[in-house]
């Protein structure tokens, strides 16, 4: 490792959207980054990309073995790689769960399971897990990805305070509503129910609405590389002004309060 280089970081769901802008961020400031994607892309602008399936053990070590061997290290592990799922909790088959909860939750375990030996070793690392500001308040019409997210949030605290001792940090990047492609990583319910039609097609035009006005991936972006270079950081580091206010309500006002105007936000009857 270079005199200038910050160290080495794996990006996994770094293809596009939060995770390209991610990864671009973290080499102009001086990271050696390697991205994975689930299929094999061309490098970018100094990043090397791997494929990675973050649902299958051996393709997730198969890249972890491959950026040792090229470096020897893994400095900072961004678990980005996810999906989305839209439709009434009800209207997903238990299988569609699984599915989304291997690539939004156990994906995340699978990488970091890998890693964490590595930056045992060093005494030095840092892990930052992209959460979403809907893994701290509920979410209509996105119950079941918003479970991972509340997952993720638990499982990401409490991994923190295990490994604290060992050199090794492990914080939350909670976006809000982002600039990305709305189609990209977006599923549907696989058991769709007529009673659910019109209130899901009004939910997903608010999304698209939302996501529309949203923050940039390069917003996040930012912040993900403000928590990797934090020299004591924070717990959670929230995204956007809207995220702020959301994660202020979620603390701090009565939970009636916070209800009343979640269903005014979602435009569902009170």
């Amino acid at each position: 490792m270079s005199e200038k280089s910050k160290g080495v970081a794996l990006i996994t769901g770094a293809s596009s959207g939060i995770g390209l802008a991610t990864a671009q961020a973290l080499q102009r400031d001086g990271y050696r980054v390697f991205g994975t994607s689930r299929k094999q892309v061309a490098d970018v602008e100094g990043i090397t990309m791997l494929v990675c399936d973050v649902t299958n053990d051996e393709s997730v070590q198969h890249a972890v073995d491959e950026v040792l061997r090229l470096t020897g290290r893994i400095d900072l592990l961004v678990n980005n790689a996810g999906i989305g799922l839209l439709g009434g909790a009800e209207e997903s088959s238990a299988m569609q769960a699984k599915a989304l909860f291997d690539v939004n939750v156990f994906g995340v375990l699978r990488v970091t399971n890998k890693v964490l030996p590595i930056m045992r070793r060093q005494r030095k690392g840092r892990i930052i897990n992209m959460s979403s500001i809907l893994g701290l308040i509920p979410a209509p019409y996105n119950a079941l990805y918003a479970s991972t997210k509340h997952a993720i949030e638990g499982y990401s605290e409490s991994l923190d305070h295990e490994i604290r001792t060992q050199g090794i940090r492990v914080v939350l990047v909670e976006p809000g509503a982002t600039r990305t492609s709305f189609e990209e990583n977006l599923t549907r319910a696989d058991q769709p129910m007529p009673v659910y039609d019109t209130v899901r097609a009004d939910a997903e035009r608010l999304m698209r609405e939302i996501v529309e006005a949203g923050d940039t991936p390069e917003m996040v972006a930012d912040v993900v590389v403000k928590a990797a270079n934090a020299f004591s950081p924070k717990r959670r580091y929230t995204v956007g002004k809207v995220a702020g206010q959301v994660h202020f309500l979620r603390r701090f006002l009565p939970e009636s309060f916070v209800d009343k105007n979640l269903r005014k936000y979602n435009k569902l009857p009170a």
